[in-house]
Order: structure tokens, then sequence, then C-alpha cells
């Protein structure tokens, strides 16, 4: 999942829903416009995905999406099509980046275009594609794999009591620690201490304005016990959790816990910082153990979940990709089996083993030949585990914007703590007033 997305600017309040729904993922894309097409229908009104359909699957599947740089969507694409025989699956890129490829997808939802009948969607989009009524309803067939399915992958998929996708691969924040100066976090308030206690032991994270910021505050907002939204989808994130988590956060770059230079940091920067190896604790993904393993520092780090806060629970915040059916496929058939397949345990194995993504079948995590691939799986299905959706909304985009913007302003000094929250949660609410 990109975190490297642009500031979204949030919309004002519109008299027509469809209308400003259609605004929303414009700016969300940063187009003036998302294409042509005839207005969504609405997710109350989307057809559903037959469970049954896949044993008698025949022609061809086309699944659309981002880049494939590690080469796992065009892999499970031909090993789809060399395990069932009567349909062939290909991959074809629509997008350099997560924001062009989200481009492309809305431009083909929009137009009925019939090119691709899946998409590789991520996690935060799912209520706004199906809102729009562009996604065939996955109810059933989740359902019928959900034994399969980690809990809170699942989760990523839901909008209005239905499931819109098929969690394919799932992402959770993992912590790295040299373990010859600093000691295996178990509470954010202990990381931050150990942190404090030497120039070498600092922490470093993604607080630059961005995505990603709203996933690091986030993560401790929710060990603390707070929320943005309810299950109603009321905005609580005016809260004595979020104004204890934003103090912390402030106060940790103040006492030198962590380097300013973390307001500049997305994941690679934070990447790099830690490598030099000047700093104790870094907060990143998965996917940076490979990496760290080819530096001089790979014998020297450990890896851990993330901590709770002390008092509260640990958790994290999901990123990853689901499979989402186009309401316009021509071979929905066809892309329930290709879905039955890529979720299946045996697969999911080589999710991790050949692809280094973090599975969405637990089995996966305690299977030998993963742990010789990843020896870390059990942490990471800790934090898969105890990770927690976004808040679910079809204006997240504008959502996500509130979050990072004012939690900046904090880390940056050039708001109180007060000053943000109040503002927060304003924003939040005008957003969601506002579709």
């Amino acid at each position: 999942m990109d975190l490297n997305r642009p500031a979204l600017p949030l919309q004002n309040k519109a008299t027509n829903r469809k209308a400003l729904a259609a605004t929303a993922i414009a700016a969300a894309l940063l187009l003036n416009a998302c294409g042509g097409g005839a207005a969504p229908q609405g997710a109350e009104q989307a057809a559903a995905a037959d469970p049954a359909s896949g044993a008698n699957a025949s022609g061809a599947v086309n699944i659309c999406g981002v880049k494939d740089a590690s080469g796992i969507y065009k892999g499970t694409a031909e090993a789809f099509t060399k395990a069932n025989g009567t349909v062939t699956a290909k991959y074809t890129e629509i997008g350099a980046t997560t924001d062009e490829a989200r481009t492309q997808i809305v431009q083909r939802l929009e137009g009925k275009s019939t090119e691709c009948d899946l998409f590789i969607t991520d996690v935060i989009w799912t209520s706004e594609f199906a809102s729009q009524g562009w996604l065939l309803d996955q109810t059933k067939l989740v359902e019928a794999n959900k034994d399969r399915l980690i809990p809170s992958t699942v989760e990523t998929t839901k909008y209005e009591d239905k499931y819109w996708g098929s969690p394919f691969f799932t992402n959770a924040g993992l912590i790295y620690y040299q373990k010859d100066k600093v000691a295996k976090p178990e509470s954010w308030q202990q990381l931050y201490a150990e942190a404090a206690k030497a120039p070498g032991n600092g922490y470093v994270y993604q607080g630059k304005q961005y995505e990603g910021l709203t996933v690091n505050f986030l993560e401790m907002l929710y060990s603390a016990g707070g929320e943005v939204l309810d299950e109603q989808g009321n905005v609580k994130i005016d809260s004595k959790e979020t104004r204890d988590v934003l103090n912390f956060m402030s106060d940790g770059l103040k006492n030198g816990s962590a380097d300013r230079a973390v307001l500049t940091y997305n994941e690679d920067p934070a990447r790099l910082a830690y490598e030099s190896g000047d700093f104790g604790y870094q907060r990143n993904w998965p996917h940076v153990y490979r990496l760290l393993n080819a530096t001089p520092l790979a014998s020297s780090f450990g890896v851990a979940p993330l901590p709770a806060w002390e008092g509260g629970k640990a958790s994290g915040v999901l990123g990853g990709w689901n499979l989402a059916i186009s309401a316009h496929s021509t071979n929905q058939a066809g892309a329930v089996a290709f879905i039955d397949f890529a979720t299946t345990p045996d697969w999911q194995k080589h999710v991790a083993m050949d692809y280094s993504q973090a599975p969405v079948n637990e089995a996966a995590y305690s299977d030998p030949a993963v742990l010789q691939k990843m020896p870390f799986a059990t942490e990471l299905l800790a934090s898969v585990k105890g990770a927690k959706p976004r808040p679910i909304s079809p204006v997240y985009p504008q959502i996500s914007q509130a979050i990072y913007k004012n939690v900046y302003a904090v880390l940056s000094g050039t708001a109180s703590t007060e000053e943000a929250v109040q503002k927060m949660a304003e924003e939040i609410t005008t957003a969601k007033a506002s579709f």
C-alpha cells in the first residue's frame, strides 16, 4: 500500500448526494473530473456474486490494478491459469502508482467499461466504490470463505453491513529495534522512555503531513481506547484519548524520544534514517525486514508487534489490498473462481514465501516453509490480528486529511492540542455531512 499520498481538499456541503460523492472522489484523485459515465445506482441496488458460480467458470478473466512491483499479481494469475484449466487469467497494469491506478479504476467504473473483471483495490477505497454501486456485493462469497480469512482483514471489505471485496494480502505496522541498545517495547510509554535515554536510542516514524501520519496516529489512538467514528458513524474524535495521544507525541519530539526530522519522513526516509545506525526504534511495514537484512544492521535488530498504550491493548491499523469484482464484469463466475484460488491456504503460503507479503490466512503464519522465509511471522500475525481498519466512510480521504493536517499542526508547534482536536472534529463532521 502506497501511503505517500498528496493532500486532499475538504469538500463543502452539497445538496445532491450523488454529485457530491463524485466530487469527493475527484478530489481524492486530484482530478477535475473522474470521467464520463452515467450516475451510479448505489450500494443498495448492487448485484451479488454467486459463490457457487466459480465451480463451473470458463473463459478469460482480466485483473487490473497498480504496477506489479513484486510480481505477486502476475504470478497469481499465472498460477491460477495453470491450476484451473478452464479459466485463463491475466493481470493488466493500469497505473504506475496507487493514485494513478485509482484514477484509471474510477474512470473505467464510471464509464461502465467491461475491460476489467476484477480490480486490485486499496483497503481504504471500499466505502467509496461500494457507495457508488460500482462493485458486486461479495457478502455470500466472503462468508463462504470466512473460515480461511483473518477476521480483521475481512473488516476492510465491509460497508453498510455487506462485504464488497475479498482480502488478498494484508499489512500491519511493526517495530524494529536495536537489540544492543534498547529493550523490546511492551508499551508506547516504555518505547518513548527507552528512546529518550541516550542520543542513539531515538525513535523514527512516518510524521510527514500525509496518509502515513494518519496511520501512525491511529495506531496510538486505537490502543489508548479512542476512536474516530463509532459503529453508527458518529464523530468521536473529540475525546480525552485524542488529547492524551497528541500531547504524548508532541512531548516525545520535545524531549528527544523522537527526532524532529520525522516531520519530513514517509516510509523510505524513516527506513534510511534507521539504517544509519543512529536510532534505537523504527515503526515501519513488514517489507522493511528484507531490506534491513541487506544492511550492516542485519544481525543486530529485532522485530516486535506494535506495543500497547499503558493500561490499554495494542492495536495496529490495517493496510493491504483486496479483490473487488466490477459490477460491469463479463465473467463474474471466472472472477469468483480467481478469488477462490487466491485466498486458499496453499496459495496464501506463496504470498508470504514468494512475494514477502502478509497472508490473509492465519495458518500460513505457522507453516515451517513460511517461517524459514519470514522468521518474524509470529510478530506480524499478532499485529495483523490486533489491527483495525481506518474509519469506514465514503468520505475517508477528507477524514484522513482532517486527521493528518491537525496532528501535524500539533507536532510542528503551529497549533495547540485543544485547537487541533476541535478543528479535527469540526472538519470530520463537515466531511461526513457532505455525503
